[in-house]
Parts: C-alpha cells; structure tokens; sequence
C-alpha cells in the first residue's frame, strides 16, 4: 500500500539533526553539542503563570487566533524591539511554535511549481516543508559571502516562478545575520516584485554586539512579509511550543483558515506562560543572553586554536566551522567523533549540499560541558591529523 501515500510525503528523509540526536539519546556517556536547545530552565515567572492558569481552570479553548491579551503583549514586544507595528487583532496569528507558522505561511502562499529562494547552508525543515506544497525550493550557495544571502544572488534566481524569497536570519546553523544595510538592500531589489517574502526571526533576541533588523520594517516591504518568531529560543521555552505570526491582514486571514482546520487553537496554559513572557523584558533573558555571548567567544577561539576555519557568528547559538583539512566528508567526521570521542555534533550536510565540509556546534550547553566537549574534539583532531601524516 506504499505506493498510494502522497509522493511528497515518500520523498522526504528524516532530518540529520534527529538522527544525531535518537543516537545521543541511547549513550548518556555522550556530550550533547548538536541540538539548538537552551539549557536554561524557562525564568521562573513564566513557569508560575502557566501553573496559575492551570489552578484557575482556564483548561478551554483560547480565540483561533490567540489570547487576546497575548496578541496584544506580541504586538507591544515588537514594537519596542525591533520598531514593528502590527494590529494585535488582525495582524497576529498565535500557532503552536514557530514550526507550525512556517507550515501555515508556506501552505498559505505557495502552489505546485513555484519557486522559493532558500539560502545554503539552511535550517532542513524549510525544504521539506516547502516541497509539501508542491513547490520548488531553489537554494543559494552563500558560503563565498559569509553565509548571507546578497541582492546580487537573489537577482540570478529570481525567474517568473518565484513566489517567495526565504531570510532565516539570525542564521541556524551558521549564526550570521543581516546587518540593516544589507537589508535595505535586499528590500529595494524585493519591494516592487510581485513575491512574498517569509522572515523566519526565531533567533531575533540573541544578537551580539548590534540589534536585531527585520525586513518588514522596511518601506514597501509589510504588505508582502511574513515574520516568523517565537518564545522558544528567546526565552528558553521550547516545550511550551508557542510562536506567532506578523503578517498584514490579508494574509493574515488566510492563514488562519489552516490554523483552524489544524491545531484550532495553541494550548491554553502556554499562552499564558508566553504572555508573562512577553508582557516585559525579563532580567533571565538579558542574562541568557550575555551567557550565550561569553560561551560563543569561548568557543570560538578554541576552534580557531585547533587550526579549523571558522566565521564568527554574530547571532543566535551555533558556530559552524569547517572539517574540510581532516579528508572526512562532514558525516564521517560526525560519526567519528560520535564513535570515538563521544562527542555528538550535527554533520553540514544535514543543511543542504552547501553546508558539506562543515559541522555545526550548538553552544546551547552548560560552560562544563562546552570545556569537555572541545577537550575531545581537539583530541580527535590530533588523532585524525596523525594518522593523515601517516
């Protein structure tokens, strides 16, 4: 009975992020530097008001849409944060995570045969998601311009197909973002072409050293945008599963139609936990943060120290250097270093053919377990260099 399942469903492969990780699961011997996870408990307010909820029996159904009150706590934290304005009521879509907005975005606007621009190396649930639809993804080879995807790249793929330009930034796995003047760029190529644009802004709260920018807060460019985005990586909320989605009203209302059908409503007592979340800029979260900074330059130089190529990453929590001196493709190096080392990274390949040669190192993870882990690959390293001399 195979052959009667949808071929768009046949032809996807479970992500490479997922197969490092249920071999992780069985060898608790193993130090975890593969999975995009905060290793920080959610700030404690956040974990009170989802059990206030709770003991309130506020066990219902919320709006389609989201709390009331929580579209409009987004519809503030946006404002503050990164100057965008959106109508709390028409504007915002609660979805359970970020995963079910990128779904509900990409069902909403794409039709079989259309092209989507994805710049490579990628996050590996775009292309699934996007082929689903029965459209195209269409991906860019970045690595000559540090991982970011330039006006100059969009303007050779853009064909009559394209339905969409994809900005995954800050970038998982190669932590690059878009410095608003690149930005601005990309918006006077985009906006007076008839296409939309996704901006998946997850990792929007942890920048290093300069502000996060969202294309949609560029002239000509809210009419045609999506932003995706989130409490999961910010706030260290990923089990909650809440995201959201900003969009202008008519899209909006599109979107929504398949929310409905599909989830109804994202589950009442995260809403709440989101809405103290959200309702202020909480201390945990600057101090997450600051962590995360002092970990990635850690990291960083160690990696350098090893003699491994590597571009500093300016957001989110993954540095990606490349394992191309070693002769392994990234999947052996994985393997290897798994094997031999106990040490769980996730192979560049996993993020299309442009991330092969690289692993991406999530420093997501206790200093502990980041000074062990680096302990090892340097090791490994030293290993593999020895008996390339050999």
């Amino acid at each position: 009975m195979l052959h009667l399942i949808n071929k768009n469903v046949r032809q996807i492969e479970i992500s490479g992020i997922r197969k490092v990780f249920n071999k992780v699961l069985k060898d608790p011997s193993i130090i975890n530097l593969s999975v995009g996870q905060p290793d920080f408990a959610t700030p404690e307010k956040v974990i009170k008001a989802g059990i206030k909820s709770l003991e309130e029996k506020r066990t219902g159904y919320t709006a389609n849409a989201g709390l009331p009150e929580l579209r409009q706590a987004i519809a503030s934290f946006v404002d503050r944060r990164y100057g965008l304005q959106y109508d709390a009521e028409e504007e915002i879509l609660v979805t359970i995570g970020a995963s079910e907005a990128l779904d509900i975005a990409f069902r909403t606007i794409l039709e079989e045969g259309c092209e989507v621009i994805v710049p490579g190396p990628v996050y590996p649930a775009y292309e699934p998601l996007i082929r689903l639809c029965g459209a195209i993804p269409i991906i860019i080879d970045t690595r000559e311009n540090g991982f970011k995807l330039s006006p100059e790249m969009l303007k050779a793929k853009l064909t009559d197909k394209t339905r969409c330009v994809l900005l995954p930034y800050p970038s998982n796995p190669c932590g690059c973002i878009l410095e608003k003047e690149e930005l601005q760029e990309i918006s006077n190529l985009l906006m007076e072409k008839d296409l939309f644009v996704i901006s998946d802004e997850i990792y929007s709260e942890l920048t290093y050293g300069t502000r996060h920018h969202s294309i949609a807060s560029f002239p000509g460019m809210k009419e045609k945008t999506i932003v995706i985005n989130g409490v999961s990586k910010s706030h260290a909320m990923t089990g909650w599963r809440i995201g959201f989605t900003l969009a202008p009203q008519y899209l909006t209302k599109e979107m929504m139609k398949i929310h409905v059908y599909n989830t109804v409503c994202a589950t009442t007592a995260s809403q709440y936990a989101a809405l103290e979340a959200l309702a202020t800029d909480l201390i945990e979260v600057e101090q997450m943060k600051a962590e995360y900074q002092k970990r990635r330059d850690y990291v960083f130089d160690r990696i350098k120290s090893m003699g491994l190529d590597v571009k500093w990453p300016e957001g989110a929590f993954y540095i990606f250097p490349s394992v191309e001196n070693t002769g392994l493709s990234s999947e052996e190096f994985a393997d290897q270093l798994i094997d031999q080392a106990k040490v769980a990274v996730i192979p560049g390949s996993a993020f299309s053919t442009y991330g092969e040669g690289y692993i991406r190192i999530s420093y997501a993870s206790s200093m502990e377990n980041l000074v062990e882990g680096l302990n090892r690959l340097e090791t490994f390293l030293e290993k593999i260099n020895i008996k390339m001399d050999c």
